[in-house]
């Protein structure tokens, strides 16, 4: 099947064989032949199983306003965790010579945020599947409106690295339940499908990172110059603003998934949800099972499941791939202000102008990009494309070096914006794709944790090690930061695992009921053969 193309599958609850009658809008008031289901009103859909909740939301057939609003929302959450994580990228200078800091003191101001959101995003993304959604994403706001103002208000450097740290649990934990969000309020293939509203998170972060830069120029011309030194303060303490925004949309649009919720054995709620967020007018079908078996909440062993088959290869494919673009991103984008002040040698207004054009002008577009290539190219080409012109371009700043001349610097600065271009529609976008296309929802936010803590690990060491490497090597740090596209490209040509267009809750399914029916045959052959249930 072409990408792009959907072509409903039925299946019958229970088993592989007939096709399943669950998934059905009713266009009249008689009762459908073979079911005990009295007659509904015209376009009623009735559910039987979190398999026909999975299908009505695959399918495309539920859309609404108040979904596309929660999609809204949840990119929201991630312009939030980007503008935190970037809002001290220029500042660090400052935030030396007020504290007096080492370069190793200044390296764990910057990857405080990190090693939180590390924390967070185990911790998260098991609260995720555990809990649900809905309750995560409400009660990590707190995190962002709290720990940006104790920031700007900072008198000493270990209050600084403590309100960094308790933030970067805030974005540790964001981001497995809005990219949850983003996969299972949309479709599975076409116009505003899975893969393309989760490569959307992309630029949702470069929007982030160029409009904290647009935040710290307009706050460069109006500060005077002796309170230039503050700048930092004003910029962290600015990111309350849209998180007390996003916290109060949330409350007013945002309902659990609905996947999840049926998931759980939660017909009812699902079939409400679809109510309220797709205007869609879902009912519990009679001939449903009272009750839906509801599977038993995911214990921390459930990071273990990750590496058990089928999950063990896209897990390590996965992780690889994020490393490979966490340490590149962090070296290039974050290190961008120092990178151009330092390395290029230049002033404080082209190093804030050059950021934030690079942000917006190639980062940013290339994510947009990326949006529309999802669903049409898929992850893997994008990808595979996205390393390749990231190791031209660092290979061509090496062999520059440290640059003499505007005509240099101009080519030194294109290449940074071709590298962030190639981020924007390639690795950027598609890590979180294959961190959470492959696995199916009862998973899904242990597994975009795990990857995001890992990725968190390489950022936190990219973060400290970048200006103690940077100040050492000067430009020859460029040879080491070539170690990241070159992963990529190596994790990506091991395999070719494509996750744009997978539908992997219908694959559990058929596992499950391929087990459940090895198990019967097993039971009527006598014992002796075991069933792999991995």
């Amino acid at each position: 099947m072409r990408t792009g193309d959907f072509r409903p599958v039925r299946r019958f609850a229970g088993t592989s064989a007939p096709p399943r009658k669950a998934l059905v809008s009713s266009t009249s008031t008689s009762p459908l032949p073979g079911s005990t289901t009295p007659a509904t009103t015209p376009g009623t859909v009735l559910i039987r199983s979190a398999a026909d909740v999975s299908d009505l939301v695959n399918s495309g057939t539920a859309r609404g306003r108040h979904a596309k609003m929660i999609v809204v929302i949840a990119l929201g959450g991630i312009f939030l965790d980007a503008y935190d994580l970037s809002s001290l990228a220029y500042g660090l200078p400052d935030i030396t010579e007020q504290f007096g800091l080492s370069s190793a003191m200044a390296g764990t101001v910057t990857a405080s945020i990190s090693v939180g959101s590390l924390v967070g995003a185990l911790v998260g993304g098991w609260l995720v599947d555990r809990i649900g959604r809905y309750r995560v994403f409400m009660a990590n706001m707190l995190f962002f409106v709290v720990t940006a103002l104790v920031c700007a208000l900072a008198q000493d450097v270990w209050t600084l690295i403590a309100a960094r740290f308790v933030m970067g649990i805030g974005v540790g934990m964001d981001i497995p339940v809005a990219i949850a969000f983003l996969a299972e309020f949309s479709r599975l293939r076409g116009k505003g499908s899975k893969g393309s509203r989760t490569a959307a998170w992309s630029p949702a972060w470069y929007s982030a990172t160029s409009g904290c830069y647009l935040v710290i120029m307009l706050l460069y011309f109006l500060l005077p110059d002796a309170q230039l030194g503050w700048l930092w303060r004003f910029t962290v303490g600015f990111g309350a603003v849209p998180a007390l925004l996003v916290l109060l949309l949330r409350r007013r649009y945002m309902n659990e998934s609905p996947t999840w919720a049926a998931e759980q054995g939660d017909l009812e709620g699902a079939a409400k949800i679809l109510r309220q967020a797709y205007d869609v007018d879902a009912r519990v079908a009679d001939d449903a099972p009272a009750q839906a078996p509801a599977p038993a909440r995911p214990g921390l062993a459930a990071y273990a499941r990750l590496f058990a088959p089928p999950y063990r290869t896209r897990t390590i494919q996965s992780v690889s791939v994020g490393l490979a673009e966490t340490f590149g991103y962090n070296a290039v984008a974050f290190g961008l202000p120092i990178i151009i002040a330092t390395l290029m040698t230049q002033g404080p207004l082209t190093t804030i102008a050059s950021s934030f054009a690079l942000n917006l002008l190639f980062a940013l577009t290339g994510g947009l990009l990326g949006i529309r290539w999802a669903s049409t190219r898929g992850a893997w080409p994008m990808m595979t494309l996205g390393f390749a012109i990231q190791f031209v371009a660092i290979t061509v700043l090496g062999l520059i070096g440290e640059p003499s001349g505007t005509a240099v610097v101009t080519a030194g600065i294109l290449m940074l914006g071709a590298f962030m271009f190639a981020q924007g529609f390639g690795p950027g976008a598609h890590i979180m794709s294959y961190a959470s296309l492959g696995f199916p929802t009862s998973m899904r936010g242990v597994s975009i944790g795990f990857n995001q803590a890992v990725l968190r690990l390489g950022s936190t060491l990219t973060l400290f090690f970048f200006p103690i490497l940077s100040s050492g090597l000067g430009t020859h740090v460029y040879w080491v930061i070539l170690a990241a596209p070159v992963l990529g490209l190596i994790a990506l040509l091991v395999k070719r695992w494509e996750p744009v267009g997978f539908d992997a809750d219908a694959e559990e399914r058929n596992r499950l009921q391929a087990a459940a029916s090895d198990g019967l045959v097993s039971a009527a052959h006598g014992p002796g053969r075991q069933v792999d249930r991995n």
